[in-house]
């Protein structure tokens, strides 16, 4: 028991009972904070993670869409002079159509069926 005071003894063991809890339960209560905060952040980490990805998803499908479209829509003409220009310059491509020209100047002859027998 306290000292004795002007206050019944029983009050003030009671109190100091009182304080002493609210002391030692701070901590634990301090932790278990800290535990739900990190917990939310992981989780809202994880909810941001996957909602980038599905973004980049999105962003990605668009992408080829639009890409797709883009092929599909070019004319004929751009396309052959693209690749006119990507192979000028180019002695390997320059020789190959020279000899798909010269090729193309000789008729193939018929094929041959023979008959067995």
């Amino acid at each position: 028991m306290a000292d004795p005071t002007l206050v019944n003894g029983q009050i003030t063991d009671s109190v100091t009972q009182a304080n002493v809890k609210v002391l030692a339960d701070a901590p634990a209560q301090a932790l278990a904070t800290v535990y739900q905060v990190s917990g939310s952040t992981a989780g809202l980490s994880m909810q941001n993670a996957v909602a980038n990805q599905q973004s980049k998803s999105l962003l990605g499908t668009a992408t080829t869409t639009q890409a797709v479209n883009l092929l599909y829509s070019m004319p004929v003409a751009a396309d052959a002079r693209g690749t006119n220009e990507i192979f000028s310059g180019n002695a390997l491509a320059e020789a190959l159509a020279q000899l798909k020209t010269v090729l193309r100047a000789f008729p193939t002859p018929a094929p041959r069926i023979t008959g067995a027998g």
